[in-house]
């Protein structure tokens, strides 16, 4: 198993992408702890789970995500994956101050955060993997809002992290996955933009396969699989960069 015997935190979990990882990171041995907002949907998400905790933690608080850092101890990854509410599917010159702001407000703090408070404590033991995920839409993506500058600026803070880090054994990778199918539904996309409907929902999976390099949608298993492997020792030579796993969507 890649991660036997490593404790595991991630934030998100009850989110359709942390689940999935979460799970995958159960099976490959790891003491997950599933942490998120809302107990219902973690509990759900850890349904099933031997080596598995749930708690309601918000990683906006400072205070809360360290207390919980404390009550686990040792941590050997930390994956933030919590939702930023990043509005979309208007032009720039239409959307509001607020909205364009709020992604790049909450994405950069909780990342911020839950990042700062594991490398401290990976850093005194002498090793760790602090992982995170976006569309990596700072490549350029219209129709986003404040998506893409959310994304830029994660994206910098991963490697400026793993910069400081390195030197006291601590990784920081990020992974870029966009689009994928299986967290599509019109409740969630709506919640961003409010023009979605069913047809449209099709029409965007559809759309998304055709631009990809691979002519197929990334699966839920594949964007796991990939954090399961950044996260074990089998990826120690990586670090400060960003794992494309968008099927070539994004061409760098």
């Amino acid at each position: 198993m890649q991660l036997n015997g490593k404790t595991a935190i991630v934030y998100g979990a009850g989110g359709s992408i942390g689940g999935a990882v979460a799970r995958a990171f159960a099976a490959e041995g790891a003491r997950v702890h599933l942490v998120g907002r809302t107990r219902k949907t973690l509990e759900a998400a850890a349904a099933g789970l031997a080596n598995a905790e749930v708690a309601v933690v918000d990683a906006l608080d400072e205070a809360a995500v360290e207390k919980h850092l404390e009550q686990v101890g040792d941590v050997d990854v930390s994956f933030n994956l919590v939702t930023r509410g990043d509005v979309q599917g208007a032009p720039l010159t239409d959307m509001a101050v607020d909205d364009f702001m709020r992604p790049v407000v909450n994405g950069l703090r909780a990342n911020f955060i839950t990042a700062r408070g594991a490398a401290r404590r990976m850093a005194a033991r002498g090793s760790g993997v602090i992982l995170t995920l976006n569309s990596g839409s700072a490549h350029g993506s219209p129709m986003m809002g404040g998506t893409g500058p959310a994304d830029g600026a994660i994206d910098t803070l991963v490697r400026n992290l793993a910069m400081e880090c390195g030197p006291q054994g601590v990784r920081a990778v990020g992974l870029w996955a966009a689009g994928v199918p299986e967290t599509f539904t019109v409740e969630k996309l709506s919640a961003v933009n409010p023009a979605i409907d069913e047809s449209a929902v099709q029409g965007i999976i559809a759309g998304l396969a055709g631009m990809r390099m691979t002519r197929r949608n990334p699966t839920l298993a594949d964007v796991a699989a990939t954090a399961v492997f950044l996260a074990s020792d089998h990826a120690a030579g990586i670090t400060g960069t960003f794992v494309n796993v968008t099927g070539g969507m994004i061409a760098r």
